[in-house]
This record gives C-alpha cells, structure tokens and sequence, in this order.
C-alpha cells in the first residue's frame, strides 16, 4: 500500500495485455503511413492502373480472354493483390529499419510491450495499409473493368491473409537488415519475382507442365488465385489447398518473429 505523502505514483495494474499500449503501437504505425497518404495510398494506386492500361492496350487484342474471363477482369484481382503484396511488406520493412537506424528502437523496447504486442502492433497498422491499398485499388478496377464480386469471404481472407504474410516477412527482414540495401535486395531479388512468375498476369494452365509444377510452389500463387476465385468464380488450384499453404506459412513466420523480438535478435546490440 502506497503511503500517502508518498511521491511514488502508485503501481498501475497493466493486466494480461497491455491493450493500451498496443493501441498506441498501432495507432503510430497507421499515422506514420497515413501523414504521407499520397506517397503510400494514392501512389499505389495510379502505379496499378498504370499496370492495367500498359496490359490491357498491348496484350488485350492478342489476349481476349482467359478461361472464358475478359483479359481485364482476369488482370483486375492479380493487380490488387500485387498491390496488397509490395504496401504490406515495405510498411513493415521501412518502420522498423528506421527505427534501427535512427537509434530511436530503444522507445519501441522500453514500453511494457510484450513480443507478441510489438508483433501484433506491427502487423496490424501493415494490415491497415494493405487493405485500404487494396480497396483503392479495387474502386479503381470496378471503374474501367466493371469487377464484380462473387465471394466476399474468400476475397477478404486471402487478402487479410496474404498482407499478414507479407507484412511478417517484411518485419523479419527489418530486423535483419542493417541498411537499405538489404531490404532493397529481398525487395528486387524474392518478393518482386514470386509476384511476377505467381500468374498475377496470366493463368498457370498456359504454362508447360514442368513450370506449372514450379508455379504450384510459389506461395504467392495461392494468394493471387485465391483471390481471384472470389472475383470470377474459377481458380486454378484448389482453394483448400491455397488455405492450408497461406496459414502454414503466416504461422511459421509469426513464430519466427515472435522468436527475434522475445531473443532481441539485432534489437540489443
């Protein structure tokens, strides 16, 4: 019991989770993204359509349709979700590398912030970043390609699925990484080549049976058609099978991160 003249505030009770200071973990990473929101948000966006028109005017006439889908529709979701992918991970990625950097990392440790709060506080503010990239994005494809909805659900999971996934692999890199050039390599060297060779802009049915096989390893493939099945009704893998893949793997990677926050790996030196 604190005595009453006393100067020592008295012990507050944080309990099992800090959700205080969670909420103001993530509300930081969502202000961070948002006080540039032409850079991370509207940027993103005329980036994808750009995208859309280059495909659409070179390879529309030679390509009319895909699996019985007009080019553009078909392009449509690939491009969303290309969009999901690169915000998810740079917003994970350039947050904690500046901290690392700057010095200031020391005001991330110092809060009474478990390893699973720093991670879910990361994650959640890419989360939000990706998403609205992703509905940005969405508006706009509905506008010049008319896009239509088929299954909410399975549009949401794979998207919320795959910024999770990006967003821990951007986390992992961060703290990895010891300056730009690093991430900029993973950037360049995995993240940009799984998106290209995941069928954003072509079905794998087109592919010699050999390639096909080696597009069925991506993990960015399930993403990409998961989330294109909720838009035209058809996949080319099974979507339970996408499923088990997405989740195995945003488990492997949240146990991994958890691991490099709770160990301080690069964070205490």
């Amino acid at each position: 019991m604190t005595d009453p003249g006393s100067t020592v505030p008295p012990v507050r009770r944080i309990g099992r989770i800090n959700w205080l200071g969670l909420w103001t973990h993530y509300a930081k990473e969502v202000h961070r993204f948002w006080k540039v929101g032409f850079q991370t948000l509207v940027a993103p966006m005329v980036t994808t359509l750009l995208f859309l028109a280059v495909f659409t005017l070179a390879l529309g006439g030679a390509v009319e349709s895909i699996n019985g889908v007009p080019f553009g529709v078909f392009l449509a979701p690939g491009l969303m979700m290309f969009a999901i992918i690169q915000n998810s991970f740079a917003n994970t990625s350039s947050s904690m590398l500046i901290l690392k950097i700057q010095g200031s990392i020391v005001d991330l440790l110092m809060p009474p912030l478990t390893a699973g709060e720093l991670t879910v506080g990361f994650i959640a503010g890419s989360v939000t970043r990706g998403v609205a990239v992703g509905t940005l994005v969405g508006l706009v494809m509905y506008t010049f390609t008319g896009l239509t909805v088929i299954d909410p659900w399975i549009i949401l999971f794979h998207g919320v699925s795959a910024s999770v996934m990006l967003s821990l692999l951007g986390l992992i890199t961060a703290i990895w990484a010891d300056k730009f050039d690093n991430i900029a390599s993973i950037t360049n060297f995995i993240i940009v080549p799984l998106s290209f060779l995941s069928g954003t802009f072509y079905s794998i049915d087109r592919l010699p049976e050999f390639w096909r096989g080696v597009a069925t390893l991506n993990p960015f493939f399930y993403m990409i058609d998961g989330f294109r099945s909720g838009f035209i009704g058809t996949s080319d893998a099974p979507i339970m099978t996408g499923i088990y893949v997405i989740t195995s793997l945003n488990v492997v990677l949240w146990v991994s991160c958890h691991m490099m926050f709770k160990r301080g790996y690069k964070l205490k030196s």
